[in-house]
């Protein structure tokens, strides 16, 4: 299975492909896609670049599944909508293409990567470089969406069973047609 992590972000978004066969983890690729040449105040253009941008990595590289980060919410409530935005760009950039989507917070992947929930940027770059057998360390945003991939090699199995097993219904109360609230 070949999964694509997502670490959204306004001016710098990382994205990591790893491909998970049993126990194994194999690097893909890894990078970041970038808005920070655009003006700050363009926000749509911004969010262009970073649907585009994701659109195409997930047509270069054909992942099977998504993982992306959780917005979390920032002292200051504008961070947090302009992030949510991007993540929002991201997002339907993934399933526009098709793929299911996984999400999970910060917390979450540095448990699963690094082992402790608070693990600073460098213990979680070390542990990727690691785990996936690097020859140098990533970027902090490469690093940290190799680690959501990775997160969703150990965690996704795990979900997927758990589903499987207990029906799942979805909440239809307050819903119209095709899922659309109002």
């Amino acid at each position: 299975m070949r999964i694509l992590g997502i670490d959204p972000g306004l001016q710098t978004t990382g994205f990591g492909v790893v491909d998970c066969d049993a126990s194994s983890l194999d690097y893909v690729a890894s990078g970041t896609i970038t808005t920070t040449h655009l003006p700050r105040g363009d926000l749509p253009a911004r969010l262009k670049v970073l649907f585009e941008g994701i659109g195409e990595v997930r047509a270069r590289y054909a992942p099977d599944v998504a993982s992306v980060e959780i917005v979390f919410v920032n002292v200051n409530p504008q961070a947090t909508l302009l992030l949510g935005q991007a993540r929002g760009a991201c997002v339907t950039a993934l399933v526009t293409g098709g793929l299911s989507v996984a999400e999970y917070t910060p917390l979450q992947m540095k448990q699963a990567v690094a082992g402790y929930g608070k693990a600073g940027k460098a213990e979680v770059q070390e542990m990727v470089k690691r785990l996936l057998k690097l020859p140098g360390l990533p970027g902090k945003d490469a690093a940290d969406a190799l680690g959501l991939a990775i997160t969703h090699a150990h965690a996704g199995q795990a979900m997927a069973r758990i589903a499987a097993a207990t029906q799942t219904t979805r909440r239809t109360s307050g819903m119209y047609k095709a899922g659309r609230t109002y």
